[in-house]
């Protein structure tokens, strides 16, 4: 699918082009960053501004196996692998496992790749988000990725520092102020919003659905480049001050936003955080400043696909079922905005 925008001709990934074509408002531009400095958190994403087509399930037996790299082809799971499960709607979602294959671009960026995402097909509306559950993956804060497919050095500051080359392939995170785990919430928040996306239509990769996943920020972003249509990483940001919702937007330097794959896409990741935060608003819940932060992260500097770091609050917010809920309410009405979704 093809945009133009502002005299300039923006390529999303093939990916996108399996979907009904998407409703794309004008980006908005000029909100101000604030200086704060925050976690680099799931920053997951390595892509090459042209990726290949998604490719077909393969039949049954030729599943990746967990330990290693897919061979070429095996990106599917077997339809003799897949389960289902049964959204509060009454309809059976079929589930397939999904390895990392290394002859998709950026792949070989990634150290940690043995686990699998999972893709809950609903096929209603045809789109299909990327959930991805911030942290949880045990021995990621000892490894490191490239920050930049072209291994230029960092342009802002964050858990790794401006100018460095590598970062950790994935951080711990924070811990709430009640001692639970950052990870934790965020898996809680993923799966309630994995349930009301299927409920409503969206099919779903889900990068976690446990404590741990063995995929680093590289290969999260490689799955949602090549499954998904949209990258949505999911945070709570390190301080303790209640001080609600906001995205990480591309930094505003000429140097980072002429790299590819981020040239190509970077409008897009800005249209729709605004989206995002216009559903949380429609929620009732609260945002922080405008909404919107800027960070030099992995997960951007790979993307094919219009991809976010969401911070849904920080340690002092509630993260309990209730208040979760209403988060992935609010989720849900900034995609339905984004994709023209009644």
């Amino acid at each position: 699918m093809i945009f133009l925008r502002n005299k300039t001709l923006f390529i999303l990934t093939a990916a996108c082009l399996l979907s009904p074509p998407l409703h794309i408002c004008s980006a908005q531009e000029g909100i101000p960053a604030e200086s704060q400095q925050y976690q680099e958190e799931g920053t997951l994403s390595p892509p090459d501004y042209m990726s290949p087509e998604p490719q077909p399930y393969e039949e049954e037996g030729t599943l990746s196996p967990p330990g290693s790299h897919a061979e070429e082809g095996t990106l599917g799971a077997p339809s003799g692998n897949s389960t289902s499960i049964f959204s509060q709607a009454g309809q059976s979602e079929p589930v397939k496992e999904i390895y990392l294959d290394d002859s998709l671009p950026f792949a070989q960026y990634s150290v940690i790749h043995t686990g699998a995402a999972k893709l809950y097909t609903s096929d209603v509306c045809g789109h299909t988000i990327c959930i991805n559950a911030g942290h949880g993956t045990s021995g990621g804060d000892s490894a490191q990725t490239l920050c930049h497919p072209d291994g230029s050095p960092k342009v802002t500051g964050g858990t790794t520092e401006a100018g460095a080359t590598y970062a950790m392939a994935v951080s711990y995170g924070c811990t709430m102020i009640d001692g639970t785990p950052e990870s934790s919430v965020t898996l809680s928040l993923a799966l309630i919003l994995r349930d009301l996306l299927l409920q409503n239509g969206y099919n779903v990769l889900m990068i976690r659905e446990g404590a741990d996943i063995q995929l680093d920020n590289v290969a999260r972003t490689v799955l949602a480049n090549n499954y998904a249509d949209v990258h949505l990483a999911l945070h709570y940001d390190s301080t303790a001050s209640d001080k609600g919702f906001f995205y990480l937007g591309v930094p505003d330097v000429a140097s980072y936003r002429a790299m590819e794959p981020v040239a190509s896409v970077w409008p897009l990741h800005e249209e729709l955080g605004q989206h995002l935060v216009s559903g949380i608003q429609q929620e009732g819940l609260p945002i922080y400043g405008g909404g919107r932060m800027e960070m030099d992260l992995t997960q951007t500097s790979y993307s094919t696909i219009p991809s976010l770091d969401v911070e849904v609050g920080d340690t002092a917010s509630d993260h309990s079922a209730a208040y979760q809920t209403r988060i992935a309410r609010g989720i849900l009405a900034g995609l339905n905005s984004f994709f023209g979704v009644e």
